[in-house]
């Protein structure tokens, strides 16, 4: 029975319906939740408090008992810990703070509505984009495998706001002391300007900083691409790997091999000759004890062996 319940509570596949219709009734308690915490906040439906208070009840109830069935079978989770090292894993992990800290503000902490919605980041999990992997994971992965990259140019931009800041402290305090106070204040107008913001709350008077301004905004547009980019190029290299990882290689159906001797055809000639005078594929070439890959410039000595895919040179070489 632990084992069902287990198998029900983790995230389902096609071949799983209980634990995939268990999924459908979490989200549909997970926005149901949610969404009674938005519309409490309409004056114009306070006709309907008691409706919402009854469904926050129903689907905090369900979030109890989740919590409680994931605790009990927490040794599965975590099946080289005992039974009570298992839960307290569980109850610290992600998971377990998260499903925690989505129930306790209902019976302690009025209006900590924050709290509550925490459950949002629950439905992260539910997401997939495939049986292999979902969404959440795919951009962790690719975050994690860009991370030096996407450093760096995080660091870029700091440095161009720090100097957009000083620089403009400089050229506007006289101007309007009130307004560019110190070098934060500063920094702040070059955060709202680099990255395209713009609240006009803060914004220069002087020649010499409208100069300054024009500079950094062009500068700015440029500098937050440069993450959007790296992160860009970063799921389309995950993607093409895929891509190529389920690839069926099926262009290549017959192999041959031809043992180049000293009275053959192809002796001294180049991979490129070879494939254009003879219409034919060169994959391999296996010299001595060393397998070579066929580029165009390679070639042929006696003793070698071709691997390559033509039946017609197969029959006559």
């Amino acid at each position: 029975m632990k084992k069902k319940v287990f198998d029900i509570l983790q995230i389902g596949d096609s071949g799983n319906k209980p634990s995939l219709i268990f999924d459908y009734v979490l989200m549909a308690n997970i926005i149901a939740n949610i969404l009674v915490v938005v519309l409490e906040t309409f004056e114009e439906l306070s006709a309907y408090s008691t409706l919402f208070r009854v469904v926050e009840i129903v689907t905090t109830i369900f979030f109890i008992v989740e919590y409680i069935l994931r605790l009990w079978t927490a040794d599965l989770l975590y099946p080289d810990q005992s039974m009570g090292k298992a839960m307290r894993s569980f109850a610290l992990s992600f998971d377990g703070l998260v499903c925690l800290f989505t129930i306790i503000p209902v019976f302690f902490f009025s209006g900590m509505v924050v709290f509550r919605m925490l459950r949002v980041v629950r439905i992260l999990h539910l997401f997939r984009i495939n049986k292999k992997y979902d969404s959440f994971n795919v951009i962790a992965s690719v975050i994690k495998e860009k991370s030096k990259q996407i450093l760096s140019s995080l660091f870029i931009i700091f440095v161009l706001m720090l100097a957009g800041s000083i620089c403009m402290y400089n050229a506007e305090h006289a101007a309007q002391p009130e307004v560019f106070k110190n070098a934060f204040t500063g920094f702040w107008w070059s955060v709202t300007t680099i990255l395209t913001i713009g609240y006009g709350d803060i914004y220069p008077v002087t020649t010499v900083g409208t100069i300054l301004a024009t500079i950094l905004s062009f500068l700015g547009v440029g500098a937050v691409a440069i993450p959007t980019g790296i992160i860009s190029a970063g799921f389309v290299e995950r993607f093409s790997r895929d891509a190529n990882e389920t690839k069926e290689f099926t262009d290549v159906g017959h192999i041959g091999e031809i043992y180049i001797d000293e009275d053959s055809e192809l002796l001294y000639k180049t991979i490129d000759e070879i494939q254009k005078e003879y219409n034919m594929m060169v994959y391999l070439v296996i010299r001595d004890d060393l397998s070579i890959l066929a580029e165009r410039s390679l070639q042929v000595y006696e003793g070698d062996i071709l691997v390559t895919k033509s039946d017609k040179i197969v029959k006559e070489l």
